[in-house]
């Protein structure tokens, strides 16, 4: 596989992947969040007894890391071309931040509270606190994926400009040059 195939293959699952974890945490935020934090300490609860098969938890850390490592790969098959390597290492910065190292400082914390530690461990209070925190935080990373997403599928769409055939090669290559 060519260099400009691989990296048009790398670029390609990096949109995909990030566009995945983008409506994903989208989807949580219409569909899920409601319901967990709308009335806690009984929202929380209720929350423990629905996503017992699966969750966010089961989800989010696998596609994350697989979004991680793509745009890693891509920033390393990128560097050498300066009109995407900005994008695709800003893509990588984004979310290695929005998403993985603000998910570690501030998230995990704070789901270890609300759904690991016994029902009961925490003041109902502190409860309404830290799920307050958590839906404010959780902008940060509603906003980081759209980014991502935006900024990985602007370093597809200039990728592909640059690796497609002239005007020439496609249109007109047979007919003497005339335009």
């Amino acid at each position: 596989m060519s260099r400009t195939s691989l990296t048009t293959v790398v670029l390609v699952v990096l949109v995909w992947t990030a566009m995945m974890s983008f409506g994903g945490v989208a989807a949580e935020t219409v569909m899920l969040y409601p319901n967990i934090f709308g009335d806690p300490p009984a929202s929380l609860e209720r929350a423990r007894e629905f996503l017992v098969a699966g969750g966010p938890s089961d989800y989010f850390p696998p596609l994350g890391a697989t979004v991680v490592l793509t745009s890693l790969v891509a920033t390393v098959l990128a560097w050498r071309e300066p009109r995407l390597r900005w994008w695709v290492a800003a893509a990588t910065a984004v979310f290695v931040a929005c998403e993985f190292l603000f998910s570690v400082a501030f998230f995990w914390p704070r789901n270890e509270i609300m759904f690991v530690d016994p029902v009961g461990t925490h003041a109902p209070e502190h409860l309404r606190q830290v799920a307050g925190e958590f839906v404010a935080g959780h902008r940060v990373r509603l906003v980081g994926g759209a980014v991502t997403a935006a900024l990985a599928f602007t370093a597809l769409l200039r990728w592909v400009r640059a690796t497609a055939a002239g005007p020439a090669e496609r249109v007109g290559a047979g007919r003497g040059g005339e335009r």
